[in-house]
């Protein structure tokens, strides 16, 4: 009881404090940057520079990645692991470049209802993740762009091109 007691404990901090970036930027900005993405991308390049120096602590020890596919093993596992206390639940490519992450319950949705009427609002709780993700792969050597989709809350899929 302990463990998960502590999980918990370690999860809250984050999850507060995600939501609490995200009213700040969505309170102080003026309606027009609402409209046309800024608050997106602030989040976004908050989540990029995170990303970067995140993975230069976790890959300071390890050994060379031997190609692009191994990197994204690592971002699976590791890396989310670090972030979200699990791996992702399904990784798919079509070796073209192409990488599809799904979480099939991602923790900075999982607190917002499972129904329809709140999908609107996934982009600005998703958007961190992405440049999470994208500031990894970039100081890992992988040019990337990455987008994220909810079809049914809380899952998403990570779309890295």
């Amino acid at each position: 009881m302990s463990v998960s007691v502590e999980v918990m404990a370690d999860e809250a901090p984050f999850q507060f404090l995600h939501s609490e970036v995200i009213e700040y930027i969505y309170k102080s900005a003026d309606s027009g940057e609402v409209e046309n993405g800024r608050n997106i991308t602030k989040l976004e390049n908050m989540g990029l520079r995170v990303g970067q120096g995140l993975i230069e602590r976790l890959t300071k020890d390890t050994a060379r990645f031997k190609d692009e596919l191994d990197i994204m093993k690592f971002i699976c596992k590791d890396f989310w692991t670090c972030v979200f206390k699990k791996q992702i639940d399904n990784l798919r490519t079509n070796h073209q470049g192409i990488y599809v992450l799904q979480d099939n319950k991602f923790r900075l949705l999982s607190h917002l209802s499972a129904g329809k009427q709140y999908l609107e609002h996934a982009p600005k709780y998703l958007a961190f993740t992405c440049g999470l993700v994208r500031g990894a792969l970039s100081n890992l050597g992988v040019k990337s762009i990455v987008t994220a989709e909810v079809s049914v809350m809380p899952a998403c899929k990570m779309h890295i091109i």
